[in-house]
């Protein structure tokens, strides 16, 4: 596959070459995570099937991120896109104020009836990052309810990542995550060390030890259960889950889930916390909710929390988006986890798991590879140096494999509906990724 898309009309836009599509793209687009004008050139992407992105000239790249974790299902799948026509026929948008619809209402009660025992209430949000600050609002908005408003700061582990919104970013790696830069003016919250892999008493204690000194002006608790995502794909053990659910109940601190990307199978449980069989006080869930299609979010919260929060001065959770129980986004949520429970979803998973730690195997014995793990459809390489991630991205490209590396991981979410000849081709572009990177 050559490095330069050719000069050609993209089908839909007549009269616009690819070439000057990308001119345009490079003077006017701002891309996640990249500077104005952008420095390297997106691929264009024409259409997408299966597990497949098809680009402008034809080609057709695996698609071993899931679209950043969401496309649990691959690309075009005609239960999700009846869903979406079948709304969109009725209306794609109403106010969420003083209306409801039932697209809202069966996702809702979908979502509870899935959950962890005792989240019993859903507040629907505009993606991930939303449901993050949702979250710590309800914690703030619980204790002041409760004539504590002194229980303002959070604690969490360094390594990990909730969003770029901002109450999200000040529990973020406060040193090595990528919101380094506001430091200074985010709150300042309470932190300790990674969680180690696996179970570890002294860290445990120290856990223990750090809720309880700061319990009377900690709001709650947040991490990422059993996996850390953008903040370096770190694993751990479950066991920790237990301890901070015991440690919340002892020193009355609230305990939030991040499950925005491990939520819905992703680690081999449907969330991650069903693998300490803990449930948490709020749950923050996204991504793959919608299986990709559209930006939808949630946070869960148990009848403790709601009911706190309405029996303050201001008995609201002051937060409302304007396309907040986006009807459109709702059907296709409710339709994507309709179709996940309805599919034997944890065999599947299993197997790209067994995929992935035979294909990646060989992958550990690389020079400048520091480590191989995975967990569930997460496989992970981490280099002993930060990754060429042109170069490396190159690399995926010519095994026909879209990944996206970053910091010293290339890694690899596959949608799970993933067949092995593709899952191998998958394994094979990282391995060439790491040898480039």
């Amino acid at each position: 596959m050559p490095d330069q898309l050719p000069a050609q009309h993209l089908p839909g836009l007549p009269g616009l070459p690819v070439h000057d599509l990308l001119a345009l793209d490079r003077k006017h687009v701002w891309h996640p995570y990249g500077p104005m004008p952008g420095r390297q050139e997106p691929l264009v992407v024409d259409s997408a099937s299966g597990v497949r992105l098809r680009l402008a000239d034809g080609a057709e790249l695996v698609d071993g991120m899931s679209s950043w974790w969401s496309a649990i299902h691959g690309y075009n799948h005609p239960v999700l896109n009846d869903a979406v026509r079948g709304q969109l026929e009725k209306m794609s948008h109403v106010m969420f104020g003083g209306l409801t619809h039932e697209p809202a209402v069966r996702l809702s009660k979908r979502l509870v009836d899935m959950s962890p025992d005792g989240l019993e209430h859903v507040f629907l949000c505009d993606s991930g990052s939303v449901s993050v600050e949702v979250a710590i609002k309800m914690c703030l908005q619980y204790w002041r309810s409760l004539g504590r408003p002194e229980k303002k700061r959070l604690f969490t582990w360094r390594g990990g990542y909730h969003g770029d919104t901002w109450q999200p970013m000040s529990v973020c790696d406060p040193e090595g995550g990528m919101h380094e830069l506001w430091s200074g003016a985010l709150p300042r919250q309470v932190f300790a060390d990674p969680p180690p892999a696996v179970f570890d008493e002294a860290y445990a204690e120290l856990l223990r030890e750090r809720i309880g000194r700061y319990a009377d002006e900690l709001a709650a608790v947040i991490v990422e259960p059993v996996v850390q995502g953008a903040g370096g794909m770190r694993f751990h053990s479950p066991e920790y889950l237990r301890v901070l659910r015991e440690a919340c109940d002892a020193h009355d601190v609230l305990l939030v889930f991040d499950e925005i990307a491990t939520g819905f199978g992703r680690t081999g449980a449907l969330f991650a916390a069903d693998h300490a069989a803990v449930s948490p006080d709020v749950m923050c869930v996204g991504k793959a909710l919608t299986g990709g299609y559209m930006s939808l979010a949630a946070t869960l919260c148990t009848s403790r929390v709601a009911d706190g929060i309405s029996r303050g001065e201001v008995p609201v959770l002051a937060h409302g988006p304007t396309f907040m129980g986006n009807p459109l986004a709702c059907a296709v949520a409710d339709a994507s986890l309709g179709l996940l429970l309805a599919q034997d979803w944890q065999t599947e998973v299993k197997r790209i798991e067994t995929g992935l730690r035979d294909g990646l195997a060989e992958v550990a014995e690389l020079p400048g590879v520091a480590d191989v793990r995975v967990l569930g459809a997460i496989g992970v390489v981490q280099l002993d140096h930060p990754v060429d991630m042109e170069a490396a991205t190159r690399a995926a490209v010519r095994e026909g494999v879209w990944v996206r590396p970053f910091r010293d991981l290339i890694y690899t979410m596959p949608p799970y509906v993933t067949g092995d000849g593709d899952l191998a081709r998958i394994c094979r572009a990282v391995r060439s990724a790491a040898v480039r990177g």
